[in-house]
């Protein structure tokens, strides 16, 4: 006999993983500096269910930069055909385990393993009945603040008048995408301060597309308003070209699409190249490897930026959960655009409230949030 009772909760085996591509429309194209504009957002969910049926849900996206290759036809294939065998079977409590067998398998597949992560913390949340910052250490905080980007407009007054309008929704931390046109650039940004002057904070982000020299001249023609970070000014792996702008202009650096693994991190603080992360969970793997890198950029003493890529609620609320159990100061993350109306439509069946510029942390059990089953029917890529 056990010296231990056990109990079905403990032996969540993996029976099951369905994987759902989506195309979900943008309310108007999302414009960055690298690529045309997308109208819609192709996106991948995946429920995962265990032998005592308990379904878990993650999300990640085709997204095809800032790193990731993927399209959806090849995250759906990996996701079903290469990773299903390799998981079916298992515990869905071994998340390091199944994610190192996944990566001795398919090094590289940090994109398609976030969905499968995220769900199996979804299904331990479940089978706990608990949300994951409970699981995550506690909660810290009930509510999480929000930033919101601002991506490229026809003319500078659409510009205005889309940041006026999130502004009167409670947001005080913008993203202003740059990049293309270096005159433009300033006009925007100028104007942006004009507006709020210093009712907002501004960050600029380039996506990685200027030179080092072009970077320089564009921080020295903003610096005189207050630019909080300058994000991924140069190319993903021009690690030194961020370390030479930070101490050339002394413009705080804020690393995104160079940040991948714990290993691109560390290269990152060895050369000071930055002094602040943006994590994106499809990017670096997520909840249990970006959870990582927080734990990592902490220690460096850096700001840390909670982000995903355009997502859906489903994965909002994955991020939200990680908040609500961090217990240091966190970035106002540009993560909530599932639920802030840059999609036609979220899919979830209780949409997440944003409230002044804020949400509260999910206290449902797991990610905290349900799909609509009307809304994934109606939005499949696949039928």
């Amino acid at each position: 006999m056990s010296a231990f009772p056990t109990s079905p909760a403990h032996h969540q085996t993996i029976t099951g993983i369905d994987v759902i591509p989506l195309h979900i429309p943008f309310s108007t194209p999302f414009k960055i500096a690298k690529g045309a504009a997308r109208e819609m957002l192709e996106v991948v969910i995946v429920q995962v269910t265990t032998s005592d049926g308990i379904v878990g849900i993650g999300e990640t996206q085709a997204w095809r930069r800032q790193g990731g290759s993927e399209i959806l036809p090849n995250l759906v294939t990996m996701i079903r055909d290469r990773f299903g065998p390799i998981l079916l079977g298992r515990s869905a409590y071994d998340i390091a385990g199944g994610l190192a067998a996944l990566d001795d398998a398919y090094s590289g597949t940090y994109y398609a393993q976030t969905a499968v992560a995220d769900a199996l913390y979804d299904i331990i949340g479940k089978a706990a009945g608990l949300p994951i910052h409970k699981l995550l250490g506690g909660q810290t905080r009930d509510r999480v603040r929000l930033g919101m980007i601002l991506s490229m407009k026809p003319t500078v007054e659409e510009l205005i008048e889309t940041a006026q309008a999130q502004y009167e929704l409670g947001y005080r931390y913008f993203g202003l995408k740059v990049g293309v046109d270096t005159d433009q650039d300033v006009v925007n940004a100028e104007a942006l301060r004009k507006q709020s002057g210093d009712r907002i904070t501004l960050r600029v982000d380039a996506n990685g597309v200027l030179s080092r020299d072009a970077a320089i001249r564009l921080i020295r023609r903003i610096e005189h308003l207050d630019i909080d970070m300058f994000e991924q000014p140069v190319a993903h792996w021009d690690i030194e070209g961020l370390a030479a702008i930070a101490q050339i202009t002394g413009q705080s650096i804020m690393a995104d699409e160079s940040l991948s693994s714990e290993h691109g991190l560390l290269d990152i603080i060895r050369r000071n190249a930055a002094t602040a992360v943006h994590t994106k969970l499809s990017k670096n793997g997520g909840i249990w490897r970006t959870w990582r890198l927080w734990a990592l950029a902490s220690a460096a003493g850096m700001r840390i930026c909670p982000g995903n890529h355009v997502c859906t609620g489903v994965q909002s609320a994955a991020a939200f959960q990680m908040c609500g159990a961090w217990s240091e100061p966190l970035i106002d993350g540009v993560f909530a655009v599932g639920v802030s109306g840059a999609l036609v439509t979220d899919l979830l069946a209780e949409p997440v409230e944003v409230m002044n510029g804020e949400v509260a942390v999910p206290q449902g059990p797991g990610i905290g949030v349900q799909l609509d089953p009307d809304k994934i029917a109606h939005y499949r890529a696949d039928r």
